[in-house]
């Protein structure tokens, strides 16, 4: 029998503010906008004593996949240089690529699906995943395992 369950993802809006404050403050220390705590805690206006007591239990869901293995499906037009556009973008955001799957294209579409190792990702994986999606050529971009 298991237990009552230990992680929620729960909707931002949904959730106490303090928590969304503790993230942005943890988010100020991470991207050295803020190079103390009592900064971070001032900027976003709550104690310090606030920030220790969630600091380690209040994290965005893209923090949950940062270091991890992540699998992308992306449908692209078959066009020379497309693939390697949206390479440039991942390589850009220091998504490490594993593996690379092209299907043969269909209707002038190509399925690419990519595993990659995301522990030097630069931006959220929301970011990178809207940097991809905004390339020449990118039909669709998701996200299957992670």
């Amino acid at each position: 029998m298991s237990g009552p369950a230990k992680y929620f993802i729960v909707e931002a809006d949904s959730m106490p503010e303090i928590f969304r404050k503790v993230a942005e403050a943890k988010r100020l220390l991470e991207t050295g906008e803020q190079k103390t705590v009592n900064g971070a805690a001032q900027a976003v206006n709550i104690s310090r004593s606030a920030f220790y007591k969630y600091k380690d239990a209040v994290r965005p869901f893209n923090d949950m996949l940062h270091g991890r293995i992540v699998t992308f499906q992306v449908l692209l037009k078959d066009e020379p240089g497309i693939l390697s556009g949206v390479l440039n973008v991942l390589a850009g955001t220091g998504v490490n690529i594993l593996t690379i799957n092209q299907n043969i294209p269909v209707s002038g579409c190509a399925v690419v699906t990519m595993t990659a190792e995301t522990s030097a990702l630069q931006d959220s994986l929301e970011d990178v995943m809207a940097q991809v999606s905004a390339g020449s050529g990118v039909i669709k971009c998701e996200i299957l395992a992670g």
